[in-house]
């Protein structure tokens, strides 16, 4: 099947209007990090009002049953609550969601440092250099510490790293599109 130059075109636009949106959401999350992580609560919180809408209607109207009706129910009225939470109190609703997800991020890093310092030491006889791993056991438990200690910063700095990556994709984009511009000339 061949594609027509129009075709084409319109795919390579499409590509570019992506790379413009990313471009743009990673310079947003860069610039104004704390603003950044506020859209991403509620975009969640506006995914979970509609999740529990939608599931309630499916398991009232759209026949939408499965053997855990009362399980179903509950869950999806949860999501639906806690969706309006969010989007009643999103300041809130970020304080205590980067919290507790850098609080588990920490405790994660924490235990992969113990366990790479532990494994190390007991089996130090099996390596030529422990030092690499120590280090890299002691940086686990010092970013584990970061995040328990300050998670908004910790959250914060996560996000601007997240859009230095989007800035990159966003040119990674760019470059694609321009390929598929100038294939779209060429046939």
């Amino acid at each position: 099947m061949t594609v027509s130059v129009k075709t084409r075109r319109r795919f390579a636009l499409a590509t570019a209007l992506r790379g413009a949106l990313m471009l743009l959401a990673g310079l947003y999350a860069v610039i104004w990090p704390t603003d950044a992580l506020t859209v991403m609560v509620l975009a969640g919180g506006i995914l979970l009002l509609i999740d529990g809408a939608l599931g309630l209607w499916s398991l009232t109207f759209g026949g939408g049953k499965s053997g855990n009706y009362w399980f179903d129910v509950v869950s999806n009225a949860l999501s639906l609550v806690l969706g309006v939470l969010v989007l009643l109190s999103p300041l809130l609703a970020t304080i205590l969601t980067v919290t507790f997800m850098a609080s588990l991020v920490g405790i994660a890093a924490l235990v992969v440092g113990v366990m790479q310092i532990v494994v190390i030491t007991r089996e130090r006889e099996h390596y030529a250099r422990i030092w690499p791993v120590v280090l890299s056991g002691v940086s686990y438990i010092l970013l584990g510490l970061v995040f328990l200690f300050f998670p908004l910063v910790a959250g914060t700095t996560a996000v601007i790293f997240g859009g230095v990556m989007l800035v990159f994709f966003a040119f990674g984009l760019f470059g694609w599109a321009w390929r598929l511009y100038q294939r779209s000339k060429g046939v």
